[in-house]
């Protein structure tokens, strides 16, 4: 056998042709029109509500992209450059459900090479907000098309428009009468009353109002169980159950932030407690933690100075957060809320909520182990409310296997939602309501 190499043999023209157009096919397969760098899209989702729809598309870098609303019919065209036109895209109209407020139906295709057009048909006048996200969590970079209604939905209204809910004879009537700054003298028989386990029955000549703020939702499902339960959907189920029960009391009404699975902002949250001039806030979650041996429910209040331990500073960042993974437009912020935080009659509403807490917790502890014997205090934003007593109930570790499973039981949501009535009714048989806006009551 010969020692030699093999000699080369020169590479011939029309070899070296094909090899060129290999490497073209491979050049415009990735670069679209002016060198634009083709991005895919990953996923699209609709998130579908009263309060708006939400349309995310998620791509794997950043993307341009141009908007323009269109008259008569109405209509949002969004033309993205660089991008794609995949089985994802095509996919996109099959998303629009028929019950949707405002997408009547969306259609996508190529507008010009490396250019995809979506077009929105519309069913009412929008007012849209457009914005990107950069990569959080598991999340790609998004792009997010909110679309709210060109005149929004005033929640005191719609809570007037309700109409009313016949009241159950298991629940007696909350009778207390009105305050107007003096709170009355709550009769001997009432304080009997509240050291027993019964709720006591106070009288109220107005509606007391009561936001429920289920958790996360839409864009983040916040904490995910070992068996796959969204912290979201559990939150979503125990606030609905506790708006019924509060419901069926003369005098009481509840209010969700959220009715469905779809993303509010932290500040709107206490915005729309504020527009309805609730009595109290209350926002209900499922605690998680890195180990799954945690376990118990929790009662947190708002804290200004600091956290009651690094735990509740972890979790309430960790809470804190929910903006960045639901997606907010940090050119929308609403300055009226950012002054109100200043209000100075914060300090009054913390020392009303800590007594709400305190109310709440001693209730919870009959239904679960307590993660802490007391009420913790952080910096969440969702309880930032001046003139609202707020509370935040984490109802269990839905990181602990044990607890995941009695989130997603349906007794045992009934009894967390029943605890927490309970709680509330003997926080205003100590801390009657005060009178307000005759804005605020149902006729």
């Amino acid at each position: 056998m010969s020692n030699q190499l093999p000699c080369l043999r020169r590479p011939r023209r029309r070899d070296l042709l094909k090899f060129a157009a290999a490497s073209l096919t491979l050049w415009v397969t990735k670069v679209g029109a002016g060198g634009t760098p083709i991005t895919s899209i990953l996923a699209v989702r609709v998130w579908p509500a009263a309060d708006y729809t939400r349309v995310t598309l998620e791509y794997s870098q950043p993307i341009e992209f141009t908007s323009l609303l269109v008259k008569d019919p109405d209509r949002l065209v969004i033309d993205l450059e660089g991008v794609e036109f995949n089985s994802v895209l095509q996919s996109l109209p099959s998303k629009i459900l028929d019950n949707d407020p405002y997408i009547k139906l969306i259609r996508a295709g190529r507008n010009r090479p490396g250019v995809v057009r979506l077009v929105i048909e519309l069913k009412a006048e929008i007012k849209p907000q457009i914005f990107s996200l950069r990569p959080v969590g598991e999340y790609g970079h998004r792009l997010v098309l909110d679309l709210y209604p060109a005149q929004p939905i005033d929640p005191l209204m719609a809570l007037l428009d309700k109409p009313g809910i016949a009241p159950a004879p298991a629940e007696p009537p909350l009778t207390v009468p009105e305050a107007s700054g003096i709170k009355p003298e709550i009769k001997p028989e009432i304080k009997a009353a509240q050291n027993s386990n019964n709720p006591p029955a106070l009288e109220v000549s107005r509606l007391i109002t009561i936001m429920l703020d289920p958790g996360h939702g839409g864009e983040d499902p916040g904490a995910i169980g070992q068996g796959g339960s969204h912290e979201k959907n559990v939150t979503l189920a125990v606030a609905k159950r506790l708006k019924a029960k509060i419901d069926a009391v003369p005098n009481m009404r509840a209010v969700l932030t959220r009715d469905g699975d779809f993303f509010i902002p932290l500040n709107q949250r206490v915005e729309k407690a504020r527009r309805i001039q609730a009595d109290l806030f209350v926002s209900v979650h499922a605690d998680a933690f890195v180990k799954p041996t945690a376990r118990g429910s929790s009662v947190f209040v708002l804290s200004e100075s600091g956290a009651s331990s690094s735990a509740a500073r972890w979790l309430a960042k960790k809470e804190n957060d929910a903006d960045l993974i639901g997606g907010v437009n940090i050119h929308a912020k609403d300055p009226y809320l950012a002054r109100t935080l200043l209000d100075l009659s914060q300090t009054a509403t913390n020392t009303d909520s800590l007594k709400l807490g305190q109310a709440v917790l001693g209730e919870l502890r009959h239904i679960n182990t307590l993660h802490k014997g007391q009420v913790e205090q952080a910096g969440f934003a969702v309880l930032k409310a001046p003139d609202i007593p707020s509370i935040l109930i984490e109802t269990a570790f839905i990181s602990n296997p044990e607890e995941e499973k009695r989130l997603n039981d349906e007794d045992y949501q009934e009894r967390m939602a029943a605890a927490i009535l309970k709680g509330l009714r003997r926080y205003f048989a100590k801390t009657p309501p005060l009178a307000k806006s005759k804005l605020a009551l149902l006729k």
